[in-house]
């Protein structure tokens, strides 16, 4: 038996919310990252560093300060990263506590990315923890398909 995830499905988290986040991590509200924050926080699915610097407006930044600053809000946990196993990482913003997660279905082909609703039963994370000795477990799950639309 499965269970959602506790991904939140709320309404875009405000620009103002997130400069805040940086602003309690003593961290500087520069423009280029006010601008990263402002791209991510419109973006539904993880994008690349590469589609970042697209969606910026022109001129804001380099993709040097692009990658830094991913790196940045990496560290921060503001953004988690995922790897769909192309040699792109990719950020997603996240929108509730460091403990929200959900699962992503990749197309092998167009590279769509799907957010799964389900997850493992808790009673599988204690039995695991139980198993191995290890504490405060987490989980990244993606699976990768060819969609319907590419096996047209």
């Amino acid at each position: 038996m499965s269970r959602p995830c506790h991904h939140n499905h709320q309404e875009p988290i405000k620009l103002d919310d997130l400069t805040e986040r940086l602003r309690e991590k003593s961290q500087k509200i520069t423009g280029p990252r006010q601008a990263i924050l402002e791209v991510m926080r419109r973006e539904a699915h993880p994008v690349t560093n590469k589609k970042i610097m697209a969606l910026l407006p022109d001129g804001v930044c380099d993709l040097v300060t692009v990658y830094r600053s991913m790196h940045l809000l990496e560290k921060m946990g503001l953004v988690r990263r995922f790897d769909f196993g192309d040699g792109a990482a990719r950020f997603e913003l996240v929108r509730g506590n460091s403990e929200d997660h959900h699962h992503h279905l990749i197309c092998t082909e167009c590279t769509t990315v799907v957010e799964i609703e389900q997850c493992f039963p808790n009673a599988l994370e204690k039995q695991i923890s139980q198993e191995s000795g290890f504490k405060k477990l987490s989980h990244k799950l993606e699976f990768f398909g060819i969609c319907p639309e590419c096996q047209s």
